[in-house]
């Protein structure tokens, strides 16, 4: 063999064993492509892994009397991994598989036993590893479900995985809804409580180690975090549930009175600025109403005859006039240059200061505030910025609405026309809460304070914040003038417009407001919408709460006494007969003079034990089980105690155990002050009751 044919055999050689090569590597990559591609997919799906954060349960809202507003609940999305180490045996599984899904069939009622068992049984065969069984599903029905049989196996072998989400729920579903807010990744610092403190209420999230598997999915390795979440603080807010609930059905049952468009109520603590309900509701179709906007903060309106109140203190306080300077409001009209203010109620003639207050005479203010600040403007603006109504009040929650007070320097500063308009409430913008802050001065004797939501902040259990409302001012106009103020506001419910918010309990002070609505850029030229308004405090002797009632849109008349009144009254009458410290004890009425022992009222055979036990001559005229005992010249006596629905029972004497039994009887929910037997009831014997009502009772 010559030298040519010899390189040339071996050329083909090598080129052959290349292409027998080739041809192996190729056969080799199909092989592993197509026919056991499914298992180094698995294989390479099973080697990736990472972290993934889990969510934190958010801290609860309380209300100040302990109730719960807001908590977090756990909820969890069922899955199955068919190929779980303790059910990967196929004997198993099939032995076990129908008996599974006949208790998930008989649990969830959702599909039949033979539908499960195919769902199931097919999910196997395509080895799903991550297969969806249901999703929200409780704490209690895991429990449960984690007994059928294959789940069962054990807590990560059986092929059961629980996936924790966290559900906000608020127990009272929509008492405070706007108050309490929402967490909304869209909306800058959220809304209401739930968004101004999230940094406290949202926690630290946890770390949980997730595989993926077929198909792109990561499944956690198990349900329980590698990093366990830090749960949030709870805040405990300064709202009453029980005052929520009545302020929020006294506005919503006027609102459908009234066929308003909207309305808002706000119930706050005089000394302490500390909010104890707010109600805003919207009408979403006729006599449905929802709350929709948290009119009492970001609501900016022109308030009205409210405001007269203001323009008063500047008068009095800058020496213009006193109560008894007399105005003359004529026919009931001041014509000014463009404009003509009337009085809705017709002239009062000439009259005091504090009678045109009281009667709430448009004409009287107008005129007194443009004749002595007609040629300086800015002194009496001056004098409502040095009282703060153009500030904002700094709340805890986000949404609050800037006030507009103008001042000369104003483009649409008329000088003819915006000082005696601001007078009586016009050509401004505040809110329901601004206004109710500023008559809260008044009542608390001048000192001015933003109110609060919030009184603190725990952490399992324990204060980390504490809050206290912020003083804007020691004292925004001298004792004086406030002393004047309080009585004319008193006046105005004695004497004047607010005469229905009298009662003959206790003293009320406070003011009726009627405004007429501007339609945004239509000015008050339009369609005419008006605010029906009161606000005021009580008892006005030692004033404890201050309320703002305001109604918009109302049809069926749109004064403040007849419109927003009646809500104020409401309010007030339920708190003053459920607040004993409002008015002290009552004297008990005695019967008899004999000095025999006394026994703690409650159980009549338990007492009747006591005294046979000690010889004591009782007249056992009673046959029911519960009893007190009256004192007679004939021995001890007793007296029915039987519970009857609708009427407050008397459980003076008796100790804790059996009057909240008594209480609970008749549906009232107790409040309970001191140690030892009742010696005072907040709500007297013999009085009607509705089932709900709150009774504070008194024990030494």
């Amino acid at each position: 063999m010559n030298i040519r044919a010899n390189i040339l055999l071996r050329v083909y050689l090598a080129f052959g064993l290349i292409v027998l090569l080739a041809v192996a590597v190729f056969v080799r990559l199909c092989d592993v492509q197509f026919v056991e591609g499914h298992k180094w997919r698995a294989m390479a799906d099973s080697l990736s892994t990472k972290y993934i954060n889990v969510e934190a349960a958010r801290g609860n809202i309380y209300s100040v009397d302990g109730s719960l507003l807001a908590t977090s609940i756990p909820e969890y999305e069922l899955r199955m991994d068919t190929y779980a180490g303790g059910i990967a045996d196929n004997d198993l599984f099939n032995a076990k598989v129908d008996s599974l899904a006949m208790r998930l069939s008989q649990f969830f009622k959702d599909k039949t036993p033979k539908e499960y068992s195919r769902y199931l049984r097919s999910a196997r065969r395509d080895s799903v590893r991550y297969l969806l069984i249901k999703r929200k599903v409780g704490y209690q029905d895991l429990k449960i479900i984690r007994t059928f049989p294959l789940y069962n196996v054990g807590k990560y072998t059986g092929g059961l995985i629980a996936v924790q989400q966290n559900k906000r729920i608020r127990p009272f579903k929509y008492l405070a809804a706007r108050t309490i807010g929402y967490k909304n990744e869209n909306v800058s610092n959220g809304v209401g409580l739930e968004g101004a403190y999230g940094e406290y209420i949202n926690g630290e999230s946890g770390k949980r180690l997730v595989q993926r598997i077929s198909g792109g999915v990561w499944m956690p390795i198990n349900d329980e975090a590698e990093v366990a979440p830090k749960e949030g603080a709870d805040i405990i807010s300064t709202i009453d549930i029980n005052m929520q609930d009545l302020a929020q059905t006294a506005l919503e049952r006027q609102l459908k009175l009234s066929d308003a468009d909207h309305g808002t109520v706000i119930l706050m603590e005089v000394n302490t600025g500390e909010v104890r309900a707010v109600a805003n509701y919207t009408r979403v179709s006729e006599g449905v109403y929802t709350e929709q906007f948290n009119y009492a903060i970001g609501g900016s309106q022109d308030p009205g005859s409210t405001f007269k109140l203001a323009s008063y203190m500047a008068l009095l306080e800058d020496n213009k006039v006193d109560t008894n300077t007399l105005v003359a409001t004529g026919d009931g009209f001041y014509r000014i240059p463009g404009h003509t203010i009337k009085d809705s109620h017709g002239g009062i003639g000439t009259v005091t200061v504090k009678k045109a207050f009281e009667e709430s005479a448009n004409t009287a203010v107008a005129k007194l505030v443009n004749m002595h600040y007609q040629n300086n403007p800015s002194e009496f603006t001056d004098h409502l910025y040095k009282i703060h109504m153009n500030e904002r009040l700094d709340l805890q929650i986000p949404g609050e609405a800037s006030p507009v007070i103008k001042n000369p320097s104003f483009k649409s500063w008329n000088k003819n026309m915006t000082l005696p308009q601001m007078a009586y409430g016009y050509e401004m913008l505040i809110t329901p809460l601004q206004m109710l802050s500023f008559y809260n001065a008044v009542a608390n004797d001048g000192r001015y304070i933003a109110p609060i939501f919030v009184k603190e902040i725990r952490r399992l259990g324990n204060p980390i914040k504490q809050f206290k409302a912020r003083v804007i001012d020691d004292q925004i106009c001298s004792p004086k003038t406030i002393k004047k103020l309080q009585a004319m506001l008193e006046g105005v419910v004695t004497e004047g417009t607010g005469k229905l918010m009298g009662s003959p309990l206790y003293r009320v002070a406070g003011k009726t407001g009627t405004a007429q609505v501007a339609d945004g850029n239509k000015g008050y030229k339009a369609k005419k919408s008006y605010q029906a308004s009161f606000c005021g405090y009580f008892p006005a002797d030692k004033p404890k709460y201050s309320i703002m009632v305001a109604i918009n849109g109302p049809k069926n008349g749109y004064y403040g006494a007849t419109v927003a009144g009646p809500v104020f009254k409401e309010i007030a009458d339920r708190i003053y007969a459920s607040d004993m410290q409002m008015y002290g004890n009552l004297a008990d009425h005695l019967v008899g003079n004999t000095k025999n022992p006394e026994a703690k009222a409650g159980q009549s055979k338990a007492v009747k034990q006591v005294y046979n036990a000690l010889g004591i001559k009782a007249l056992y005229a009673s046959r029911s089980d519960y009893s007190n005992t009256v004192d007679t010249n004939n021995g001890v006596a007793y007296e029915d105690l039987n519970a009857v629905k609708g009427i407050m029972p008397n459980v003076k004497g008796m100790g804790l155990k059996d009057a909240l039994y008594i209480l609970g009887n008749v549906g009232l929910k107790t409040r309970v002050k001191g140690s030892g037997i009742v010696i005072g009831q907040s709500i007297l014997a013999g009085n009607r009751i509705g089932k709900g009502l709150l009774v504070q009772i008194e024990l030494q």
